[in-house]
């Protein structure tokens, strides 16, 4: 479920969160120097960020290229059904599967978009017969083969 409760930032927060999307190991020292504040108040600040969520989770980006995962694929996902316990299932499955990398149930002509990073069409279609034909209530899928990654991230816009 979506979280519908907010959290109040003032311009310190939504700086000091620019600053560590694009870099959350930059020392709390060179923070505070770019947002006009104490290590202390930034330590606070990102403390209590991390504790009402704001800051969901530390992560470090890897090259997939260099780990010889270099497929990424968008997928279309249609369900046969749009009962709740069905859809529910399918979610989980594709929340269990570490090759998806990001999932969104959607509106419009198809049910949810994946976004799958596999070593090879090899393993991608090992996958689809796991989770889409074995796994249920799907009734069609459609892949586009990614050919070139312009931008990619998770990086959100504060203010």
């Amino acid at each position: 479920m979506r979280k519908t409760v907010s959290v109040s930032l003032d311009d310190f927060d939504r700086r000091i969160l620019d600053l560590v999307q694009h870099d959350n190991l930059s020392p709390l020292r060179l923070v505070a120097d770019k947002v006009g504040l104490s290590v202390p108040a930034v330590a606070r600040r990102l403390q209590r960020l991390r504790e009402t969520g704001v800051i969901e989770k530390d992560i470090s980006v890897v090259d997939q290229d260099l780990v010889g995962r270099p497929l990424t694929l968008i997928v279309e996902v249609t369900s046969e059904s749009e009962r709740l316990e069905l859809l529910d299932a399918m979610r989980e499955r594709f929340r269990a599967c570490p090759q998806i990398q990001q999932c969104y149930y959607v509106t419009g002509q198809v049910d949810f978009m994946l976004v799958f990073n596999v070593r090879d069409m090899e393993e991608y279609t090992a996958l689809t017969r796991e989770i889409f034909f074995e796994g249920g209530n799907v009734e069609s899928f459609r892949t586009f083969v990614v050919m070139d990654r312009i931008k990619t991230g998770m990086r959100t816009v504060v203010g």
